[in-house]
Order: C-alpha cells, then structure tokens, then sequence
C-alpha cells in the first residue's frame, strides 16, 4: 500500500463476477446475485464465471466437479444470462487466471493476507490444516478481475475486503512496475433490496446451501410442490403481520418471509405490509407460496431441461472461455513485459 495518488483509469467498463460450483443454488443465490447478473448484462460488458479454481481450495470429488460446473452453468442461463450477450465461462479454462495470480502472490504482502477475515472464520482454530490456496485466494480473486481490467465488482457484505486487497494489489503493481493507471482499481457494486435473504428455519442465519437441512433453503432445482411445502413449513411465530417495518422488530423470520415476498414480487416491504397487514401467516404463507412457485419454478424446469443437454452447456462454456481469453491474454502478455519476464 503507498500513499501516492492512484492514476486514473482511462479503460472501458466492465463488471466481472463469479459463484463457486459446491453445492445447489439458492433462492438467495438469485435474488442476491443471479437476478442481478442478468440486469448487468444489458448495462455494461459481463463476465461471469463458474469459480471451479476457487473450489479446490478444500476438497471436491473429481468426478462430481465437472456436472457441478455445468449446474452454475445451467443456473447462470436459466436465471436470464443471454450467452449471446454476457460472457459465460469455467475459470479453470482461462489459464491466464492462474498466470496472473502468481504475479500477484508476488506483489500482495503476507500482512494484508493475514487481516482477511474469511480465512480466519472457514480455518478456525485449525489454520494449519488448510490449503496454501485456502489462505491465497483472495490474490486469485483479484486476479479473476483484474485480468479483464473490470472495474465493477458485485460484493456482498463477506467479500468487501477482498475487493479492498484487490484494489492493494492493482495500486501496488501500478507502482512497482511505473505503470500508472495499468489497471483499474475495481468499485464495489452494492447488491440493493432483497440480497440478505435469511433461512427458513432460523431467521437469524443466511440462507445457505451447505446448510444440512434442504428446508431451510430453496433451491433453484426444486419443483412446485418442494417450493410450496417449504414455504409453507418455513418457522414463523403466531402474530399477525404489522403495518410497518419497526413492527417487525425482533420477529426475525417473519421479516426473512416479507423481504423475500417484497423481492420477488418486485415490491417495496412497506408495500407488503400495507397489503397485509393484520393478516397472520396462514393467509400470507400462501401467498408467498404462489408467488415463489410462479417466478422460481420455471427456472427449476429451464434448468432440468439444459442439463438434459450437457453438450449444450459445454458448447457454450467453450465459446464463454474463448472470448474470455482474447481479453485476458493480452493483459496477461503485457504484465509479462512488466515483471521482465524471459521472453525467448
């Protein structure tokens, strides 16, 4: 880190983003991440990957990775991702990732790895069993967006300090190698209404996919009849729904549920509550019901019928990586001149 003024970026825009392939997606995957790539891609040029590099940083059967890969791929297109028009790909396909990370493992400093956060909450009190690449991936983070030079990065609230580390690293290598202005240093994009959404079982905790109970979420695979029993199972508590939002004080899942109604019908939570107020929830959970079985389960159908089709998927992720590296590749060939590198 240094104290002199970062030179302006003068590059195009673009926003890069990416979910790791361990595990179902989510309805919070969607209303906090998917629903908004879709959004994106219309607004400025999207890369959006399957983290398959990020995933082997704690172990993941071989032969299960492949279709869990093709399962994001699956979800990123049902959810609105237009291959045509955002770039779609599997990170273990562009070695460019790989290449500039270890630039970057040279450039980060051991004591901005040792405050992140995330790597302290996943080892716990056991950090010397982890991988090397557990406690280094948030440098192959910064690598993901710095090797498309994006300069907007959608982050949830865990991740906000990696994009601070990346924003490090770009500044420091601008330094280092009398490069102002090489690369950008990435802006966070806020994830806005409906991101948090909590699990059905336990307000208090986020809805999560390595969550041992499969009703405490629901997942993008899931059918009509799964969605409208885990609604209808979700844990509330017996007092009917106020008018406003400081009514829903303390009442943790009863909140989860109006955030969640609000952010699939495309509503305020304020105007959830105007329309239900004083009603319990054994009028409003039907509602819900209904409504997340009319936008969530036809998603669920897109995705069965593409993973009917896994060549399709694998067309598609070819073509994503191919466009993907006719942009990383000549950043990754300029950062070789930068460095020294040995040309031949």
């Amino acid at each position: 880190m240094t104290d002199q003024a970062p030179a302006p970026y003068a590059g195009p825009e673009r926003v890069l983003s990416g979910v790791q392939p361990t595990g179902d997606l989510h309805l919070g995957n969607y209303l906090g991440a998917l629903v908004k790539f879709a959004r994106l891609q219309h607004e400025i040029p999207t890369f959006i990957f399957v983290a398959d590099m990020h995933a082997i940083t704690v172990w993941q059967e071989p032969a299960k990775l492949k279709q869990q890969v093709r399962e994001i791929a699956a979800a990123y297109l049902a959810t609105g991702l237009d291959p045509k028009v955002a770039t779609i790909f599997a990170q273990s396909a562009v070695p460019e990732h790989a290449e500039l990370a270890w630039v970057f493992n040279c450039v980060a400093r051991l004591g901005w790895l040792d405050r992140m956060t995330q790597f302290k909450d996943k080892a716990g009190k056991h950090k010397e069993r982890e991988s090397v690449g557990l406690y280094t991936y948030p440098v192959l983070q910064a690598a993901d967006i710095l090797v498309y030079k994006a300069t907007k990065v959608p982050v949830g609230d865990d991740q906000k300090q990696h994009l601070e580390l990346t924003r490090d690293i770009a500044q420091k290598f601008n330094n280092d190698f009398s490069a102002p202005g090489y690369f950008p240093l990435p802006e966070p994009l806020t994830q806005g209404p409906g991101a948090r959404v909590m699990s059905l079982r336990d307000g208090t905790a986020k809805m999560s996919k390595s969550d041992p109970s499969d009703n405490s979420r629901i997942n993008l695979t899931d059918d009509a009849d799964a969605i409208s029993q885990k609604v209808r199972k979700a844990r509330t508590d017996p007092d009917p729904l106020p008018e406003t939002m400081e009514g829903l004080e303390g009442r943790a899942e009863a909140k989860n549920l109006v955030t969640i109604y609000a952010a699939l019908a495309g509503q305020s939570e304020a105007q959830v509550l105007a329309e239900f107020a004083g009603q319990g929830f054994g009028a409003f959970k039907p509602k819900l019901a209904d409504l997340a079985v009319s936008v969530m389960g036809p998603i669920g159908g897109e995705m069965r019928r593409l993973l009917a089709d896994p060549a399709e998927i694998d067309r598609i992720l070819a073509d994503g990586a191919s466009r993907a590296r006719e942009l990383a590749a000549p950043t990754v060939a300029e950062v070789k001149k930068l460095v020294g590198y040995w040309a031949g």
